[in-house]
Parts: C-alpha cells; structure tokens; sequence
C-alpha cells in the first residue's frame, strides 16, 4: 500500500479522465444524444395499449429509458462534483448546460410516454403489470399513471419544459455561483483570514469564542449586504412553482412534495406533533448549555459551542480509522464499502479555499461507485459529516443490484440511511470517552443534532409554508424575510434564542433547490425514523446488517407507508410510531443535566 492510502483529495478520472475536457466523456454525452433521440422516436410510435403481448414492446421502451437514465445520471454527477472543487470551471458550466437540456428531453418524452399508457383500459392496464416484461417496473408505471391527471397537454408541458432551463433552474445555478464566489475578511491568530463560506461556516464549532462570533459577524454582514439580490432569486424560484401549481390545478403545495416524498400527510402531521410536544426538555437544554457559556440565552454564534474546554481533535486519516473501527461493530457491509470508498479516492475532504461550501454525496450508478464531497475541519463536527455522507453513498450501494428505474428512493429515506451512520460514529465516541467532560462534550454534539432535527428544521418548514403564502400576494421584500424567518425561528425554538440569525433564509441552500421544494421535514423525518432503527440495530447487534440492507434496497420500490410496514411492521401514520425515537432522543437531554451537575460538583 502507497503513503496517501486514505487520501483528502478524490480521484475522478476513474469516472471520467479528464475532467472537464475529457474526451471519453465527449463521446458519453454524444451517445446519449443518440439514445434520445431513439426514445424519442420508440415513444412516438408507441400506441395505447390494447392487447397483451403489447408488454414487450412497453419493456423495451423501459430499458431504453433506464439506459438513459443510469448514464445521464453519471454525467451529471461527474459535473457536479467537477463544479463543487472548481466553481469557477467554465467548461463545466457549459456541459451542466447541455446536460440540463438532454434532461429536459428526456421529461417531455416520459410526459408523453405517460400520456399514451395512461389511456389503456384499467382492466388490461392491472393484467399488464403482471407480464414478467413489466412487473418490475409496475411501482414506477402505476406512479406515473396517477401522475398524468396532474400534467398539462404535451405542447403546454414542452413550452415548460423549455422554460424551466433558462427561466427557472438558471436561478439555482446563479445562487450556487455567488455563493461559491463570496469570501470573507475573518480575523484568525491575530491577522485577517480570507476564507470562503464553506470555511467560515466550519469556524462555528471553533474552541474560541471569539473567533466564533468573528465568523458569524462576518457572515452575517454578507448576507445583510447582499439580502436585496438573494431576495429576488428566492421571490423567482417560488414565484415559479406557484404559478405551476396554478396552471396543474393544485391548491396545496406541499401535496406534490408529500407525494415525492411517498408519504402521507398524516404521516407528516403525526411526526410534526411529536416534534411539537417534546420541545420542553430541549429548551431547558439550550437553556441550561446557554448559562454554561455565560449568557442568559442562547446565542446564534454559540449554539454549535463545544460545552467544555476539552482539546478533542481528529486529523482526517485518524477519522477514517475510528469510522472503519466503529462501522465494522455495525456490521462488515459497511465497513467494507466504507474501506473502499476510502482507498480509492471517493473522498473530496481537503480544507482549501475556492471549494464549493456544500457538503454532498454524489451517486455513479453506471460505475457503481459513489463521491463524497466536503471541507474537513479537524473537529467532531467534520467527523459526523463524513460519516453523514458516506451514509449516503452506502445506500446507493445497497442499491447497485435493483433496477435503474426503481433506484430513485424519497428523500425521507435518504436522509436515514446518513443520519443512521452519524449516530452509529457519535454514540461510539461518548463510549470511548475516557472522562466525564469528554463524554459531556459528545452528548452536547449529539444534542445539537436533536435540536438541528426538532427546532431548526421545524423552523425552516415553517418559513417556508409562511413564504408561500406570501408569495401568493405578490413579490416578499428581504425585509419581510428577515419577519418571516425571525417568526419560525421563535415559534421552532420556543423563544429560547437570545439572537436569531433572521437572514439565514438567504444561506440556507435548500430554500434555492429548484428541483426540491420543502427540502427540511425529510432530515425530520430520517433523524427520528434513524433513531428508532438504531434502537433496533443495538438489540439485533451485526443481524441487524441484513435487514437494513434490504429496506434500503426496497426504499425505491414502495411507500414509506409500506416500506416500514413490510420491514418493521410499525404504522407510520400514528404519533407512537415517532415518540419512540423521541424518547431516546430525550434521554439526552437527561443525560446531559446529570454530566453538568457532575462537572459542577
């Protein structure tokens, strides 16, 4: 084995050698083109069904389109992760352009496929689905069925659709370039720091305290600065989707994401409760931790504060070592693919400026490989992130052996399969700790998470149910953002911040996701639906393995009603489904009041 065995820098010529300039990812784009070009002519010679045997041809048209789909989804994986290491790599921008185009065919042809199928008889529609030509596709074909009733007629959707490009998903491109082009003035050590927002935003755990608030105060100034041009990104991607949901006839705009989602609304609202009702003990927490630091509440710049004075640091090679040791105790499956993803350069984590600011997982499901992208810190916090996204990348391993078109699982899930591997990684270090203020330390982070997952996030979709009505009376000035964000934020923290970052709507990226509106219950969603699959991994010890494989593999195939019915044979529409992870969560909380009066003692 070489010397860089567990490298911080990726290597993405294994997925295209090149980069940007590759040839051979020339030629990928050309051949996709062709591959188009044929689905479209298959589907514009398809008829309605109208007998059996018409199954075949029907598959076809599905493995043609799976096709496309595995090796548009490597291209545009390689393009993001190129753009996240060099934003400014202008021949990248151009390729995201004419991938963004492709992908757009390649969605009117599947409206129109859509079309055509949706007129077959019901009763030779059901006796289809059970063709072994397409019964593996018959979750994803009786999707698309319901679907139509929400479409528009094939000229208004193609107009859209060409719309989209320019007119809509540019706004989300143009937010992530002037966020990854913004550096601040911080001071470090005595002398002033050029950092990025990635940077700046890591220094938000910083043992010092000063530097903690330096950092926030300069971030702040920035999205004060420039909350007028964010304003009306933000005010232009919802302005959008409104009036989609105008022209589709839909009057709540959360049913389309609940529906992508593949859950219920009483799901939603049973979760939502439970968050609600135990805000109590996390409020005397934030309370309680806010005094430890010497303040009367809590401020914004101390919430991701460590609690004690301890010098717990991790270089990034003894991360990837106490990571392997700890997935291993989970199970080998894990820990193997975690190895792998290691030594063979998955893994984008060096701290440098001019990187993208977004921790991510990006999936090649033609090379069945998988990156993972961020800045490491050195702190516990950096730790949590790598194993949050290499969570990511193990799902899409669970998945190599399922069918492209049954691959796309709900966001709820994905954020389970992550959330699962940080809690696996974070309750191995307060086990490992060796004294009382380093156990103190790591239940304070695992704390922070609970907070992150019940208030933080509760607040975000708030904002972001508050934003859309607004938008419905016309255009949402920055400062009634600021009102807006500053309501959530007391309502989803209970008043228990003394300080409210109120512009955080403008640095919360999710907000400007063009593809994902209400992209914050599912990190809910996964944190408790973690929790309670935790509590289950704990009592079945490495068994456990098999069975979180297989839901992660079933996870794009069925409804998360469904899927944890078949698995856990729990009914996620009922609030004591939740308050079982709730209540782990709790313990907490009472465990951090019995560490502070041992400190204190």
């Amino acid at each position: 084995m070489n010397g860089n065995k567990y490298g911080a820098v990726w290597n993405l010529d294994t997925i295209f050698p090149g980069e940007s300039t590759s040839t051979i990812l020339k030629k990928h784009l050309k051949t996709m083109e062709k591959m188009i070009d044929d689905l479209e002519t298959k589907v514009g010679k398809l008829s309605t069904p109208t007998k059996m045997k018409d199954s075949a041809e029907i598959a076809r048209i599905l493995e043609t389109l799976s096709d496309i789909q595995v090796n548009l989804s490597e291209a545009n994986s390689f393009i993001v992760c190129l753009l996240a290491q060099n934003p400014k790599d202008q021949q990248g921008l151009i390729i995201k352009g004419k991938l963004s185009v492709q992908s757009v065919r390649v969605d009117k042809t599947i409206h129109k496929l859509k079309a055509v199928l949706a007129n077959t008889k019901t009763d030779l529609w059901e006796r289809l689905l059970e063709t072994e030509d397409v019964k593996e596709y018959s979750f994803i074909l009786t999707e698309w069925r319901k679907d139509i009733t929400e479409q528009l007629s094939n000229d208004v959707e193609d107009l859209l659709s060409n719309v989209m490009i320019d007119g809509y998903h540019a706004w989300g491109q143009l937010y992530n370039t002037l966020i990854s082009r913004i550096t601040l003035n911080v001071p470090l050590n005595g002398e002033t720091s050029i950092l990025s927002v990635g940077q700046a935003i890591n220094l938000r755990s910083h043992p010092q305290k000063d530097v903690r608030k330096e950092s926030h105060l300069a971030l702040e100034a920035i999205w004060k600065e420039k909350e007028d041009l964010f304003a009306h990104i933000l005010n232009h991607i919802v302005g959008f989707r409104l009036q989609m949901h105008k022209a589709r006839g839909i009057t709540n705009g959360i049913v389309p994401i609940l529906k992508e989602n593949r859950i219920q609304e009483e799901t939603l609202d049973a979760m939502w409760s439970v968050v609600s009702k135990y805000k109590n003990p996390f409020v005397e927490y934030l309370n309680q931790k806010a005094k430890l630091l010497g303040d009367e509440k809590m401020q914004s710049y101390q919430f991701w504060a460590p609690i004690t004075d301890t010098k717990q640091s991790m270089t990034y090679k003894e991360a990837v070592h106490f990571i392997l040791e700890h997935f291993k105790q989970f199970g080998p499956e894990l820990e193997g693919f975690a190895r792998t993803a290691f030594e063979n350069g998955w893994i984008e984590a060096e701290d440098r400026p001019k990187k993208g600011a977004v921790a991510f997982c990006a999936g090649f499901p033609r090379s069945g490989q998988s990156r993972v992208f961020m800045t490491y810190g050195g702190r516990i916090t950096s730790v949590l992130t790598l194993a949050h996204e290499l969570g990511h990348a193990f799902h899409n391993h669970a998945m190599k052996s399922v069918a492209p078109m049954n691959k796309k699982y709900p966001l709820v899930i994905a954020e389970t399969a992550s959330t699962f591997s940080e809690l696996i990684i974070l309750d191995a270090a307060i086990k490992k700790a060796e004294t009382p203020s380093e156990k103190l330390f790591l239940v304070d982070e695992k704390l922070k998470r609970s907070v992150m997952n019940f208030m933080n996030i509760h607040s975000r979709f708030l904002f972001e149910k508050s934003l859309y009505k607004e938008r419905k009376e016309g255009f949402v000035s920055s400062a009634k953002l600021n009102e807006i964000m500053q309501e959530a934020i007391h309502e989803g923290y209970k008043g228990s911040f003394d300080s409210v970052s109120i512009r955080s709507w403008a640095w919360t990226p999710h907000y400007y996701l063009t593809k994902t509106p209400y992209y914050n219950f599912p990190y809910t969603f996964g944190y408790l639906f973690s929790l309670t699959l935790y509590a289950r991994a704990k009592e079945k010890g490495t068994e456990f393995e098999k069975d979180y494989i297989n839901l992660l593999r079933d996870s794009g195939r069925m409804s998360m009603e469904e899927l944890v019915q078949k698995h856990i044979k729990e009914d996620i529409t009922l609030p004591t489904f939740w308050e079982r992870g709730m209540r782990l969560a709790v313990k907490d909380t009472e465990k951090f009041k019995r560490l502070v009066a041992f400190e204190h003692v």
